[in-house]
């Protein structure tokens, strides 16, 4: 092999070697972990050893081995099965209500920060008492009205969190449009919509990438509150915080009924809040 050749095949090796070095661990670690439940959420089968719904009685409540990885549950089904199939229920919860929480808070925060006058005094006083009002009780109260089911975490979930969102994009909306190169935009004449959407928009959304990766874990926590409460998917769904709900009747006979969907929980959760982090350092040029 020529020397151009070897040239040409050690640069991109070099690139890829100077990424990897410079990648934290504790993120690509965090990466594998998202692929992971990634993987459970949108093709189960693949990791499942056992059918999550088969009932054993002769099996119940056994502690993790190598037939049961994470044991067996009150009827005998497979607790590392469950986890895996409760996985798609609880992200696809997680990022609907912050992809609905998202949308409330833009259409405040930008309404408020654009408007200016009464309009921003009324929408952010709106804001205002919505975020005084525990998130918890403001779910509580939507599950009790409408009834526990997917749909009604993802609303429950998204509307208790939208009020902080929106102040956030309130914020940083208000503190694009007074940097200098919005002010120099109108000097030069540009109208107003063309600012906002040229300049205003665009760098105002920019953190919200980091802000939804944050949002989708403590949305799953959130829901998992609710179902840990008794107000989430009715059995035998094996979404997390139901799995949690089930399991706190036998939690001194079975610590694995608990700990370890409280596990998943967690690690899924810190996870994706690692991401966002870094995605936020990265936006804010920090290293």
């Amino acid at each position: 092999m020529s020397m151009f050749a070897e040239a040409t095949v050690s640069r991109p090796l070099k690139e890829v070697l100077a990424i990897v070095r410079h990648f934290p661990f504790r993120v690509a670690a965090c990466l594998i972990i998202i692929g992971l439940f990634a993987l459970a959420a949108v093709a189960p089968k693949v990791l499942q050893t056992h059918d999550p719904l088969a009932i054993d009685l002769r099996s119940s409540l056994q502690s993790p081995s190598f037939d049961h990885w994470f044991g067996t549950d009150q009827l005998g089904r497979d607790l590392y099965s469950r986890v895996v199939e409760g996985a798609g229920q609880s992200l696809a919860i997680g990022l609907g209500a912050t992809a609905l929480s998202m949308s409330i808070a833009i259409v405040f925060g930008v309404a408020a920060a654009l408007s200016g006058g009464v309009c921003d005094s009324i929408l952010s006083r709106i804001v205002d008492v919505l975020f005084a009002i525990p998130t918890l009780l403001l779910a509580l109260v939507v599950v009790s009205v409408f009834g526990p089911s997917v749909l009604t975490e993802v609303i429950a979930v998204g509307i208790g969190t939208a009020p902080g969102y929106a102040r956030m994009i309130r914020g940083q909306m208000l503190a694009i449009k007074g940097t200098g190169y919005v002010e120099a935009a109108k000097v030069l004449g540009h109208p107003f919509p063309r600012i906002v959407r040229r300049h205003i928009l665009p760098n105002a959304m920019n953190p919200l990438t980091a802000m939804m990766t944050i949002g989708v874990g403590q949305a799953i926590i959130w829901a998992s509150g609710l179902a840990f409460l008794g107000l989430g998917v009715a059995p035998p769904a094996a979404e997390w915080g139901a799995l949690l709900n089930a399991g706190r009747n036998y939690v001194i006979y079975a610590w694995w009924l608990e700990i370890i969907p409280g596990l998943a929980v967690t690690a899924f959760a810190l996870s994706l809040t690692i991401i966002g982090r870094h995605l936020q350092d990265r936006l804010q040029g920090k290293k």
